[in-house]
């Protein structure tokens, strides 16, 4: 995936302290609805967690992400399914799927026209695509409060990059009909999210998501910088001893017609 392919990831850190991410996947798995026999195609399918609950209900299930390393996890934790090493913009099956899910992934894709033609061009006639993504706003003081920081320390140039595609519930559904699917459900909605660790929760949610901003920064000066942006967000992202990310999430259900 354009933007996921250049990242590592931590799959240890993503499990432990972030697995609010799959764990709010578990509505979208009701949404999908997944049927015995059915073949479906988890895009992004991270750790593989949501994989194996799909596959719970007897749908005949692949795993796909461009990670090497949440893919070799996925496999280590889930061995009795399949899962291949994919970028969703550049994929293809032998056999079209009944359903495509994809949880918390295509905001990470900037070629969004190539990502949507791949699904479609991997999806049978009368199929469905099921996904949730980071819509426009999506943690957007975080992001805010992150540029301020590496400006005042000297990387304005990191400070300049845009790392995510965080698109309106228009603009997002309009790309999908203009691709040929038929839009049937879609919401952009609040998801405020509670970060797991109570101490460092926004440093940690940085670290994890935003390496691309902290790329070529000096530790010291990341260090700084995780602390600034930590201590700016402290009067509206900390509550009752938690912190909170601000989330705004897209969630679509779209049908291949022909």
């Amino acid at each position: 995936m354009a933007i996921t392919e250049n990242i590592t990831w931590n799959s240890s850190l993503y499990d432990k302290k972030h697995d609010f991410v799959f764990k709010y996947g578990e509505y979208l798995v009701q949404l999908l609805t997944p049927q015995e026999g059915e073949r479906i195609l988890d895009i992004g399918c991270g750790t593989g967690h949501l994989t194996n609950l799909i596959a719970a209900s007897g749908a005949m299930v692949t795993g796909m992400d461009s990670s090497i390393d949440m893919i070799a996890k996925a496999r280590n934790e889930y061995p009795h399914l399949p899962f291949r090493l994919a970028s969703v913009t550049d994929f293809n099956f032998n056999e079209p799927f009944d359903a495509l899910f994809s949880n918390a992934v295509l905001h990470w894709v900037t070629d969004k026209e190539q990502a949507i033609q791949s699904m479609y061009n991997n999806l049978k006639p009368g199929g469905r695509l099921v996904l949730e993504m980071g819509g426009k706003g999506n943690v957007e003081k975080i992001v805010h409060a992150l540029k301020i920081a590496l400006t005042n320390h000297g990387y304005t140039q990191n400070a300049t990059r845009e790392v995510w595609y965080y698109p309106s519930l228009s603009e997002y559904t309009g790309l999908l009909e203009k691709q040929g699917f038929r839009v049937t459900y879609a919401t952009h909605y609040n998801r405020e999210t509670e970060l797991k660790d109570t101490q460092q929760g926004i440093k940690d949610w940085v670290h994890m998501f935003c390496g691309a901003y902290l790329e070529g920064v000096e530790d010291a000066a990341k260090d700084a910088i995780l602390d600034e942006v930590q201590e700016t967000l402290r009067h509206t992202h900390f509550r009752n001893q938690k912190w909170y990310a601000d989330y705004k999430r897209l969630r679509v259900v779209a049908i291949k017609e022909n």
